[in-house]
């Protein structure tokens, strides 16, 4: 008798660890990350309205959070800086150095894994920011903030080092109205691209 009582015992125990593990599983999930890069910011030039911009190529960083709503797919919010200059040519010459600030939200759609890494895709839209810096030799009087929306693809890879760290390189494409800075004689009308390039660690928690 003290024989079965233990086979039911041990019986109970293993349903009860089993009924267990699936909670415990998603317990232990880590559904947030945040992922700090190094980027490159390469924008196309543009010309419109008998206006040309000329921009230049820069580097910055991205800042990144991600929470991922199961394992295809997550939400992303991210902060990103550069400082670029625009170089107008047409009825006159203008040049405008600014702090471009960029304030995005993805949707992203995690790709089959292999190995240790994980390629996943992305796209959504968000806003950047083009604040003059007034620095000598980079200001045209009359320039102002400007904001311009942006739509925003890419496509990247993870590779983990552990369960909590992983190298990230990624690829950005941003498409929006090249900036006029509010001034009428800078207005090109002319829709731009920037591809911006990056690597940098994730951290899941």
């Amino acid at each position: 008798m003290q024989f079965r009582n233990v086979i039911k015992l041990a019986l109970a125990s293993a349903v009860g660890v089993a009924a267990l593990q699936p909670m415990t599983a998603i317990a232990q999930e880590t559904r947030s990350e945040i992922s700090v890069q190094g980027t490159g910011f390469f924008t196309k030039d543009s010309d419109g309205n008998g206006v040309q911009d000329h921009v230049t190529n820069a580097g910055g960083f991205l800042l990144g959070y991600r929470y991922n709503i199961n394992r295809w797919l997550a939400a992303e919010a991210n902060y990103g800086y550069d400082r670029n200059t625009q170089t107008y040519f047409g009825s006159g010459l203008g040049r405008v150095q600014s702090n471009v600030h960029q304030a995005t939200g993805e949707a992203v759609v995690k790709l089959p894994s292999f190995l240790r890494l994980q390629p996943y895709a992305l796209a959504g839209g968000g806003a950047l920011m083009f604040d003059p810096t007034g620095n000598a030799g980079g200001s045209f009087t009359g320039a102002k903030f400007e904001a311009k929306g942006a739509f925003v693809y890419g496509a990247g890879a993870d590779y983990a080092f552990t369960k909590h760290i992983s190298l990230r390189a990624e690829y950005r494409g941003y498409v929006y109205k090249a900036p006029d800075f509010n001034l009428a004689s800078l207005n090109t009308n002319a829709w731009t691209h920037t591809a911006q390039p990056s690597a940098g660690f994730v951290f899941r928690f």
